[in-house]
């Protein structure tokens, strides 16, 4: 899926392939999307996105992460 994000998905529950959640959309910017991650996400998990180590507030999702996008989520891929 090529996700097609918009300002409707700001707000919208981040959550891995089994469903929990990892963060929320703050803001589409550009067809961008940045995620406020959720403070119990491990750095595994962070490393697999590509946010890397750094304590910044919301980070840029990659699209080709995306394995769908409903009402209320945001489903990543399996990592």
């Amino acid at each position: 899926m090529c996700a097609n994000f918009t300002d409707d998905d700001e707000g919208k529950r981040v959550v891995n392939a089994n469903g929990e959640e990892i963060g929320i959309v703050q803001h589409v910017e550009g067809g961008s999307v940045h995620v406020d991650p959720d403070p119990g996400i491990t750095d595994s998990i962070k490393s697999k996105l590509g946010w890397g180590d750094s304590d910044e507030d919301t980070y840029a999702l990659d699209e080709n992460n995306v394995e769908s996008i409903s009402d209320d989520e945001v489903r990543l891929r399996r990592l």
